[in-house]
């Protein structure tokens, strides 16, 4: 089995930082690319302009902010990487971009950023176990 594609959702978590290191490794012995994926909050919609506009700015560019240190890394290892923000919801979009982008393994950390959040993500990362395409390797 040939693993090409490499799918590694990432937030500011110790278990992003480990997920993306042992992706990069991964990706050096099999010639894998690996595409980053960072899901923001949702954008709020019940504001009108310019306010919306303003609101989605912040959300993007911090959302932007989370993926520049994983890219940086990668490009660094000689990895080739691209990057993707999406829109909550978290599980639904692992799923389905690595359906889309015909992904060949998903690599992602077993919790997120914060002890609440990562409640959550150990939700997410359950979520993608059960209905994603291809295989899931989780690192804790």
């Amino acid at each position: 089995m040939e693993i090409k594609k490499v799918l590694v959702p990432v937030d500011k978590s110790d278990y992003s930082v480990r997920a993306v290191e042992y992706a990069a490794e991964f990706a050096k012995k099999m010639n894998s690319s690996i595409h980053l994926v960072h899901c923001h909050h949702k954008y709020p919609s019940y504001l009108g302009e310019p306010f919306l506009q303003e609101a989605i700015d912040r959300i993007h560019d911090k959302a932007k902010n989370i993926l520049v240190p994983y890219k940086k890394y990668l490009t660094e290892e000689g990895i080739e990487c691209t990057d993707l923000l999406l829109e909550e919801p978290v599980g639904e979009v692992i799923t389905n971009i690595a359906k889309i982008e015909n992904i060949d393994l998903i690599i992602m950390g077993t919790k997120g950023k914060s002890n609440i959040e990562g409640l959550l993500l150990g939700s997410v990362s359950h979520k993608v176990i059960h209905y994603a395409h291809c295989p899931v390797m989780i690192i804790r």
